[in-house]
């Protein structure tokens, strides 16, 4: 088997273990899943689990950077449909709350990656991905006077909590119009930051 080959093989090996391990972790969580089942529905042997992934959590930390991923993607592309920075802030703010509203995505970003990670490896992460894009939106509407002049670093951190903790709420209340409802509360409450 040549060099390339064996490459793509390991590829295709690790893309099928995120993939049957992210659907488990997802319907299950990831307590109840274990390593003899994730190796089952993936088709390998628990040597080629050991071969990609160092632990059960590091494929969790894997799964988790994929959804993250995602998500961003999901906001970025959102935003990206709109003309002026302001819209563009909305809109994904908005295209955030959408993406976790899928409980699989609750799952794994909002309850499970905190509790399998720890606080800070997780909040670490968040920093990486969505923090930092939410980071440079806020940054440009401030250099705009979209909003007024002030630090960007606590301001990130309030709006990030904020729809974190709004995602959270999303995924434990029955309320058919939840999502609708939040959406519109956090358009009134960016609205209440922006220079009038």
């Amino acid at each position: 088997m040549s060099a390339t080959a064996r490459t793509r093989q390991r590829e295709q090996t690790r893309s099928i273990l995120l993939h049957e391990t992210r659907a488990l972790f997802a319907a299950k969580g990831y307590a109840a899943v274990g390593l003899s089942e994730i190796v089952a529905a993936a088709g390998v042997t628990k040597g080629a689990l050991y071969h990609h992934f160092d632990s059960k959590a590091d494929l969790f930390r894997a799964v988790l950077s994929q959804v993250q991923e995602e998500v961003g993607a999901q906001v970025a592309a959102a935003a990206d449909t709109e003309p002026d920075l302001w819209t563009q802030l909305t809109t994904g703010c908005a295209a955030f709350l959408r993406a976790c509203a899928d409980p699989h995505v609750q799952r794994i970003l909002l309850i499970d990656g905190p509790a399998v990670l720890g606080w800070h490896e997780w909040r670490a992460m968040d920093e990486a991905n969505s923090a930092r894009h939410l980071h440079e939106a806020l940054r440009s509407l401030v250099d705009a006077g979209v909003l007024p002049p002030q630090p960007v670093a606590p301001l990130t951190q309030l709006l990030s909590g904020a729809m974190n903790e709004a995602a959270l709420w999303l995924a434990t209340t029955t309320d058919p119009n939840a999502l609708t409802d939040t959406i519109a509360a956090l358009d009134r409450l960016l609205a209440g930051i922006r220079t009038a």
